[in-house]
């Protein structure tokens, strides 16, 4: 594996909350990202994974800097940045970009196409000097399948789909060496998001980019990503290898999730086992104790109110080799089959394949 190109470190963003109007009381906070740990490393795709609300879009603010964490350091290539700002946070900035979820809002429609892209040059002058600029930019959108006569379009002009394209051409502009990408494709219809997926394939490899991929369809996370990282209230519960996420889950909020993925196979679908979680998502301003996860689980114990899992190989694996020995924070994780394994289940979402 190669060396660590970001390491997020116990990484918090807590929003107070306040009450008063004069006289502001602090009555409690909204614990949006609660203690994370992960890490990327170079040249690989990582997936993150969950419910809405469960943070994912708050950890990517803080990895780029749109948001200040409250506690915890990320470091890119073993500086620590979280307290970085002026020329230093700049500099990072040019390394570390990001692609919006919603195309029609993340572009200025008061802007054409060719003064969007062109903007970080603005920002980074000594990345491309004035006479350039206006061919980088046509470079630019032909690298993203993009007529490079539409740089005197308006935003307006464009389908979903090739906004989006035109918000990867901005994220390229500055040759980044890592992509966050916000649910880049939830706002766009299935066969835009094949496209846009396999332009994001063809750009890592031909830019040497590394991706935080982060969405809430499953599917298209396994088919873009190495590692997987799934996110419940704040904190990541299970991490791991593609196949050891989808093949073999060991967290019950996991197997929960991959259960409910849609197989097309009719008869691979009545083998299958469906878990129907109770209950709703805690509060972020009200935690459980001990186990997070604990009010909607169905092996909850005393033990789960009592003492936070942490995430590690669960002790009873970590002796067997395979694709179960892998990081869960649960007391009681055990591997558990959800999905039928086959190519009609793969089809539908759990497929091996990088590409769509």
């Amino acid at each position: 594996m190669a060396e660590a190109i970001l390491e997020v470190r116990d990484l918090v963003k807590h929003y107070p909350l306040t009450r008063g109007i004069l006289f502001k009381k602090h009555v409690g906070a909204v614990k949006a990202v609660d203690g994370v740990d992960v890490e990327l490393f170079a040249g690989e795709t990582l997936g993150i994974v969950g419910e809405s609300g469960c943070g994912k879009s708050t950890l990517a603010k803080m990895l780029v800097h749109l948001e200040r964490p409250t506690a915890g350091t990320i470091r890119y290539k073993g500086e620590d940045i979280t307290t970085l700002s002026g020329r230093a946070l700049k500099a990072v900035r040019r390394n570390i970009q990001m692609v919006f979820q919603d195309p029609y809002t993340s572009l200025n429609p008061r802007m054409t196409v060719g003064d969007i892209i062109g903007e970080p040059y603005e920002i980074h002058p000594e990345v491309a000097p004035k006479g350039s600029r206006r061919q980088k930019v046509q470079e630019l959108l032909d690298v993203v399948g993009l007529n490079p006569e539409y740089i005197n379009r308006y935003p307006h002009q464009f389908s979903g789909g090739q906004r989006q394209r035109i918000g990867i051409a901005r994220g390229l502009a500055l040759r980044p060496e890592v992509i966050v990408a916000d649910e880049p494709v939830s706002a766009l219809d299935v066969s835009v998001q094949a496209q846009v997926i396999n332009l994001l394939d063809k750009l890592q490899s031909e830019f040497s980019l590394s991706y935080v991929f982060i969405a809430h369809d499953l599917s298209i996370v396994r088919h873009i990503s190495d590692r997987v990282g799934v996110m419940y209230l704040g904190r990541i519960v299970e991490i791991g290898r593609d196949a050891e996420i989808y093949d073999h889950p060991t967290h019950p909020y996991t197997q929960a999730l991959l259960s409910a993925v849609p197989v097309p196979d009719p008869q691979a679908r009545e083998h299958r086992e469906r878990i129907i979680l109770t209950g709703d998502v805690p509060s972020p301003t009200n935690i459980p104790s001990g186990c997070r996860f604990r009010t909607r689980c169905w092996k909850a114990q005393e033990r789960c109110a009592r003492e936070v899992p942490l995430l590690a190989v669960p002790p009873h694996l970590e002796s067997v080799e395979g694709p179960a020995r892998h990081p869960s924070a649960c007391h009681f994780a055990e591997e558990k089959h959800v999905v039928p394994n086959g190519p009609a289940a793969g089809d539908g979402g759990t497929g091996g394949t990088k590409s769509l």
